[in-house]
């Protein structure tokens, strides 16, 4: 069905729509683009679980000091974590003690080595076993450090306390790098391979920070029809930190694309619409087009039209002149 704007008279009788509305008909042709299509999400700073280290000794004893003796307090391998008693620990060490003094007297390196694995079987540092071996001099204390950097996310222990083999004692969590979880709409699964570039955003962070895709969770949340995508965040300054909410823009390999305003474009019983310019002048037909969105402003032509058609560029205006005239669309 075409449409004149000549017999748009009829309509002035019945509604109020100046003449210049009416006439004032603005066009735009499709044009041709080279550029990158985007896509805004929004998810939430995760903690990356390859980065949680649980501290759990393979020995019972007593805290003698506690030094991580405060949650989210900041730690650096190798720190000083406790200072501990432990009756099995304190016999282990006696037994490397004898076995090295009986090596210096009829070598038995087998009996030393076993005795050295024990120890290490049951954490006890390399440095202090080592200092065990020059010393020749057992220590009744036995102190347990940091093995990666990072923050206390958990404390179990408190000073004097006592715990048993197996117990987590401490957790730390580093954040050099992070997650972030952010959700996917079910309708734009298909595109999700076409992102390569992600950059995050976070309010009250004057920085934006680059990410790279991980793995999409094999689950749905069916209130929101969201996938959640993980993606990898490095975060060498720590200002992303477990609960914050992001900003997630998804940037595809930079293409060709034809394209048209959105004002240009009009949706109706789920299939879009142009108003492609006539023959005649005054003239316009309704086009059924398929369309992807570009960007805010843009729309991606993906069939319907073909670069340098001209079209109504108030596709709205059009729709409801011609509802208001016959009521047909």
């Amino acid at each position: 069905m075409k449409y004149l704007l000549l017999l748009l008279p009829l309509l002035l009788l019945s509604k109020e729509i100046s003449v210049e509305q009416l006439f004032n008909v603005q066009t735009v042709k499709v044009t041709s683009v080279t550029t990158a299509v985007t896509r805004t999400n929004y998810g939430y700073v995760r903690v990356d679980e390859s980065k949680i280290i649980d501290v759990v000794p393979r020995f019972g004893g007593y805290v003698e000091h506690l030094n991580a003796d405060v949650r989210y307090k900041k730690i650096r391998k190798g720190e000083l974590l406790a200072t501990i008693y432990s009756p099995e620990v304190y016999k282990a060490k006696e037994d490397y003690i004898n076995a090295l003094r009986y090596d210096k007297k009829r070598a038995s390196k087998l009996m030393v080595q076993s005795s050295k694995d024990k120890l290490l079987l049951l954490g006890v540092s390399s440095k202090e076993i080592a200092q065990l071996h020059v010393n020749s001099k057992v220590s009744r204390l036995t102190r347990m450090y940091a093995p990666v950097s990072g923050y206390l996310f958990e404390k179990n222990i408190n000073r004097g306390g006592a715990f048993n083999a197996k117990e987590t004692l401490f957790r730390i969590v580093n954040l050099d790098a992070v997650w972030v979880e952010v959700a996917w709409y079910q309708k734009d699964l298909d595109q999700l391979d076409t992102f390569e570039k992600f950059r995050i955003q976070v309010q009250g962070i004057n920085e934006e920070f680059e990410a790279r895709r991980g793995i999409r969770y094999p689950n749905m949340n069916p209130k929101e029809a969201t996938v959640s995508v993980r993606l990898h965040v490095d975060n060498p300054k720590h200002h992303l930190f477990a609960g914050m909410y992001a900003t997630v823009t998804a940037y595809a390999k930079v293409k060709q694309y034809l394209t048209l305003p959105t004002t240009a474009v009009i949706r109706k019983n789920a299939q879009f619409y142009a108003f492609v310019v006539g023959e005649y002048e005054g003239e316009y037909e309704p086009v059924a087009i398929k369309v992807r969105p570009l960007n805010a402003n843009n729309y991606m032509i993906i069939e319907g039209l073909q670069e340098g058609d001209e079209v109504v560029n108030n596709a709205l205006f059009m729709m409801d002149s011609d509802a208001q005239i016959n009521g047909l669309y």
